[in-house]
């Protein structure tokens, strides 16, 4: 159980580091001020999640490595987080939708683990639920806002929407490791969250004006077990070469 338990806080802590990976390549950059700032914010909340799902596997795993050596000195096959958060930003819209798919379930998963048998995903969970409850409540309503805006903004959102679909059923697959915490009452089924995500969502993409694809539509998936894109040497070539260049360095 104890490397079941290691391999689900690496997905758990993955999902967080390498979505924060990418809203931090925003900075500097955003639409507007208050955006840039958002987005930033929102990478400092996941980053945090991160530092703690990954501190709870490395105490479980009992070889001495910290938070920090488990996100800089791991290779991508190594990795466990899904694909859809390893997409690259493309446009505002792109990202965007990316975060409002990954928040609606990020925010089920979250309040279904406040109940785990393990008090301290459990913990860990109640903490990140609060800061997640935000960061739907802004992804959701920006998506209701640009997606019955103008023309362009609509286009922009049902592309994103098209091409990032097929991304999702990766949060709902369900393998051994997920069987065995589940039996254990440690982790809450994601197929069983995937009725309620999907209400959830219709609701925002009706209100939205934009067209929610088939839930039975062809999914990619191969993440959660270290099978990811190209995209994800590139993003790690840039989040790990500090550490890689200077072995043992801190600031």
């Amino acid at each position: 159980m104890l490397d079941d338990k290691f391999e689900y806080l690496l997905r758990l802590g993955d999902n967080a580091l390498v979505l924060s990976q990418r809203l931090t390549e925003w900075v500097g950059k955003g639409p507007a001020l208050e955006e840039d700032m958002a987005l930033a914010n929102t990478a400092l909340d996941l980053i945090g999640q991160a530092r703690l799902w990954l501190a709870y596997a490395g105490e479980l795993e009992g070889l001495g490595r910290s938070e920090d050596q488990l996100a800089f000195l791991r290779d991508a096959h190594q990795f466990r987080n899904v694909l859809l958060v390893e997409r690259p930003n493309g446009s505002y819209a792109d990202t965007l939708m990316r975060q409002y798919l990954f928040d609606s379930w990020h925010l089920l998963l979250l309040d279904a683990l406040t109940r785990s048998a393990d008090s301290q995903i459990a913990a860990i969970a109640d903490k990140a639920r609060k800061e997640v409850t935000y960061h739907l409540r802004r992804s959701d309503d920006l998506v209701m806002r640009l997606g019955d805006g103008t023309a362009e903004s609509h286009r922009r959102l049902q592309d994103a929407l098209d091409e990032l679909w097929m991304y999702t059923g990766e949060l709902f697959e369900t393998d051994d490791v997920d069987a065995v915490l589940q039996a254990q009452g440690v982790a809450e089924s994601t197929a069983t969250l995937h009725e309620a995500w999907l209400a959830q969502v219709s609701r925002t993409l009706n209100a939205a004006t934009l067209t929610m694809p088939s839930p039975q539509a062809w999914m990619q998936q191969g993440g959660k077990q270290g099978r990811h894109t190209e995209q994800m040497g590139y993003l790690l070539a840039e989040m790990q070469f500090l550490q890689r260049a200077y072995p043992g360095q801190q600031w």
